[in-house]
């Protein structure tokens, strides 16, 4: 497949601190025994369990609380709000963006946990056997107990053939392309530092990761499905531009097998000193987090650039928030594709 046309603006060089990882052996088909073993741990069961791990800030407090809501029992969502918004609407219109973005599996300590996700370019002209996936620091870091996720898995267009999750079988297999494991998970140390979920982890709430072989046939994950672009530059927050804001949200009317999708002006957050992307009227809730914006990005042939994520919002505010990529985001970029294991850099 054709890799899609993308623009990557480079900012900085920057420094990489890396921490030791041992790959595993590779199977038959190529995929590394790591990989076996985390495709083989998400069994139906395993997923039926996964509860969404998102945020939502009280301004009464100044503080963030992870958001707990009941799974909900329909699909599609609202529709726009007569501006030519879309406040949280399935994603009917086809595209690149089907295929690229995808849901994300993860536990931390014995809990399991769900999160949307998507494959960006690398950067690279050739096939190198691995790809990379933009997500929300959250949902590959826990900063209550300064450690990463484990058993984290991707699964790229799970709008088009959800798994039905009995309590038998393994769910990558009913999946449309399959899953891919990380090989590689990097953060900022601004995020690993934060001592919580807090302004600075929001400032820093974007991750990277690198996948190796995978899906059904033991393939690149870039050979099978597009790349987004990816810009580390700010866009305008005066309201003039207008992104794309798409997820897996499993709350109130989603039940986490629809690519649900907004659209509308982006501005600031005036409770966090003005510093992170806000979109108003954007219902998408638990479950999205870590799920593109973008900007531009085109509705016909569903590609663009991806300049945030979804990763807050608030008590009895209807907004979806996202941190400003920059030279740090480039950083964690670069440290995914360089680095193995468990990667964190203070670069940018």
């Amino acid at each position: 497949m054709a890799r899609a046309r993308v623009r990557l603006i480079v900012v900085l060089a920057l420094l990489i601190t890396a921490l030791p990882f041992i790959t595993g052996a590779r199977g038959g088909n190529g995929v590394s025994a790591e990989h076996q073993r985390t495709v083989e741990f998400w069994t139906n069961e395993r997923v039926a369990q996964a509860v969404p791990r998102d945020f939502t800030f009280d301004p009464a407090t100044k503080g963030f609380t992870p958001e707990r809501g009941k799974p909900g029992g329909g699909g599609g969502g609202p529709k726009g709000d007569g501006s030519g918004a879309v406040t949280g609407s399935s994603w009917n219109k086809g595209g690149e963006i089907n295929d690229s973005s995808g849901k994300v599996l993860f536990a931390l300590g014995s809990s399991y946990y769900v999160c949307s996700a998507t494959v960006v370019d690398d950067g690279s002209s050739s096939a190198n056997d691995s790809a990379i996936i933009v997500t929300a620091g959250h949902c590959v870091f826990d900063n209550d107990t300064g450690t990463f996720a484990t058993k984290w898995m991707f699964i790229p267009n799970y709008d088009a053939d959800p798994a039905g999750l009995d309590t038998q079988g393994l769910f990558c297999d009913s999946t449309l392309y399959g899953c891919w494991t990380a090989d590689t998970k990097a953060v900022h140390t601004g995020f690993t530092t934060a001592g919580g979920f807090n302004e600075q982890a929001t400032l820093h709430d974007f991750a990277f990761v690198k996948v190796g072989l995978g899906g059904h046939d033991g393939l690149e994950l870039d050979t099978v499905v597009p790349e987004q672009g990816i810009t580390f530059s700010s866009i305008a927050t005066d309201g003039s531009a207008s992104a794309h804001a798409f997820g897996y949200p499993a709350q109130q009317k989603w039940k986490g097998n629809d690519l649900i999708y907004c659209f509308g002006p982006v501005d600031t957050d005036p409770y966090q000193n003005a510093d992170h992307y806000r979109m108003n009227q954007c219902k998408l809730n638990g479950g999205s987090s870590g799920g593109p914006w973008l900007v531009p990005f085109s509705e016909g042939t569903g590609s663009g650039t991806v300049m945030s994520v979804n990763s807050y919002g608030y008590t009895g505010v209807t907004a979806m928030h996202g941190p400003l990529f920059n030279s740090k985001t480039q950083a964690v970029y670069n440290a995914a594709k360089s680095g193995s294991g468990n990667t964190t850099t203070s670069g940018g």
